[in-house]
């Protein structure tokens, strides 16, 4: 042990112990503050590569017009692309409470052409006070199938 220190004092590096239950003990003779910079480097890559998982929320209401629905669904399409969880919000007012019932079937409607597109119902649509509410999910498998036939049909595109 006093030898690899003298090595390791002579050469200007620090005498790292790897493992300490072995018997011998054994050690590397290592720059410790270059080694410590490279750890730091290495974690700070793998959180740039880490992808987290956001809520986006999406409200309408049920005398939603029909553009203006779809453009709703084409934010829908982009958070799932973007591998993030979608709240649907049909929010009512007033008068629109008493016929909860008749925007049943154009909540459903969204719904189903999110899972259409890729999602996974994660909650059933829900009455939560004035609200219905529903949770769905990305799929990743079929939206990754999705984005690779949307990029093969946009490079035979430029190819004509």
């Amino acid at each position: 042990m006093s030898e690899a220190r003298r090595i390791a004092a002579e050469q200007g590096l620090d005498l790292v112990e790897v493992s300490p239950t072995a018997s011998p003990p054994v050690v590397k003779i290592i720059d410790y503050g270059k080694f410590k910079y490279t750890q730091q480097k290495k974690l700070q890559e793998a959180k740039k590569k880490q992808i987290q998982v956001q809520l986006k929320e999406i409200q309408f209401r049920p005398n939603i017009e029909t553009h203006d629905l779809e453009t709703k669904l084409k934010k829908i399409c982009e958070f799932l692309e973007d591998g993030d969880k979608v709240k649907l919000q049909m929010q009512f007012r007033g008068r629109e409470m008493a016929y909860r019932e008749n925007a049943m079937p154009k909540f459903e409607n969204v719904v189903n052409r999110a899972v259409e597109y890729g999602a996974i119902l994660e909650s059933e649509p829900k009455f939560m006070g004035n609200r219905l509410i529903a949770m769905i999910a990305p799929d990743k498998a079929r939206l990754a199938k999705r984005v690779k036939d949307r990029e093969a049909a946009e490079k035979q595109a430029k190819s004509k």
